[in-house]
């Protein structure tokens, strides 16, 4: 399978792929993406102006969102929002280590770090990577990604429990949402209280109504309306839990599913984002789109190769810990650095190709590479 990184590099294309990336823009003519192209660049989100008059100034923090389900699982191939995970090949084989790749950082220092993982993926020291050995590497930095979830969760959990009585109901995390989107948290836990309007705009409205609906579908029978710890995990990160992975995949296909078959065929599957802007860069990237889903709906998603995605299907191609599906995705990767044709990856073809493993070009520090292995 080939990198999902689109590999357009002007500030005009990132642009454009971070607006099809927000939810108000998705659907959208090509009038309307140069406004929100616009809107994007001058950092204007689309929400109404009449919030509350309760409403603040959001904190300006790493921890503002903490409590927020993401959109982007770590280790996971698709996104929340049914976009592909454009940094799932480095997820998975960098692990925890992912952010030490910069672009910026020395070259020589990631390659001897790249030299580092090579050495540890290749479990039996012959100086070759099979399908198994990348396979087991893989189901390692997946579990790496869940442990760090776990870890992270724990801190988000004490956020929402503040009596600390190891639950939490779903006002408690309603205040606390709204809080972290800046709204006075005393104020709108009086209104709760006294059941008064909390005047949310519409947009607003709309994201606590799914969070809800998501809320109750981690409440583990027997259901008790609270989540305990390892129920807001799932709620946070539904690849936790099989049945709020299954609740993830409804959740896709219903976004996706254009006739309502609880099914998705390809031209479903590469319908978004609909419309086009009018000039080439922005046409090469619609390209791009239509052409990285297709091939991963055709080679990877649709497993019997019956040009339709059950529900079934999309489930196992979305879950983390699938030991077949980290074979396929071990062979994918060795494959693309593959220059010898052996099945296997050497370290001089991971050095070649490490942009597509780690996000930094090191081919210019590939040469010399066996005399410091």
């Amino acid at each position: 399978m080939q990198n999902n990184v689109m590999h357009q590099s002007s500030s005009e294309n990132d642009t454009i792929m971070a607006v099809w990336r927000k939810p108000w823009c998705r659907h959208v003519t090509a009038a309307s993406l140069l406004v929100c192209i616009l809107l994007h660049a001058a950092g204007v989100h689309a929400r109404p102006a009449n919030m509350s008059a309760s409403k603040e100034k959001p904190p300006a923090n790493k921890d503002e969102n903490e409590i927020l389900p993401p959109d982007h699982l770590n280790g996971v191939k698709m996104e929340m929002d049914g976009h592909l995970n454009k940094d799932f090949h480095q997820e998975v084989f960098l692990g925890k280590d992912m952010e030490e790749f910069d672009e910026d950082s020395e070259p020589r220092r990631n390659r001897k770090k790249l030299i580092d993982i090579f050495t540890k993926v290749d479990f039996n020291r012959d100086r070759s990577v099979s399908a198994k050995e990348m396979q087991r590497w893989i189901m390692e930095k997946t579990d790496e990604h869940f442990q760090e979830a776990t870890m992270e969760n724990k801190n988000s959990f004490r956020a929402v429990d503040p009596d600390g009585d190891g639950h939490v109901t779903w006002d408690e995390y309603r205040i606390k949402f709204l809080a972290s989107k800046g709204f006075n948290e005393k104020e709108i836990a009086e209104k709760m209280k006294n059941n008064e309007d909390l005047k949310l705009d519409e947009e607003t409205q709309e994201v606590l109504e799914s969070l809800k609906d998501r809320w109750f579908q981690a409440d583990n029978p027997p259901a008790d309306q609270l989540l305990n710890e390892q129920e807001f995990l799932s709620f946070l990160h539904p690849e936790h839990s099989r049945g709020m992975l299954q609740y993830m995949v409804k959740e896709i296909v219903r976004d996706l599913d254009q006739d309502g078959d609880k099914k998705l065929t390809l031209s479903e599957f590469i319908s978004l984002p609909v419309g086009t802007v009018e000039n080439q860069q922005a046409q090469d990237i619609d390209d791009d789109w239509v052409r990285e889903r297709k091939k991963e709906f055709e080679d990877v998603i649709d497993s019997n190769r019956d040009g339709i995605v059950t529900m079934e299907e999309l489930e196992e191609y979305m879950d983390p810990m699938n030991e077949h599906n980290a074979l396929n995705e071990a062979r994918q990767m060795i494959a693309v650095a593959d220059e010898n044709q052996n099945h296997n990856l050497e370290l001089d073809e991971i050095l070649k190709y490490s942009e597509y493993f780690t996000g930094s070009k090191l081919m210019d520090y590939a040469r010399n590479v066996h005399e410091e292995f």
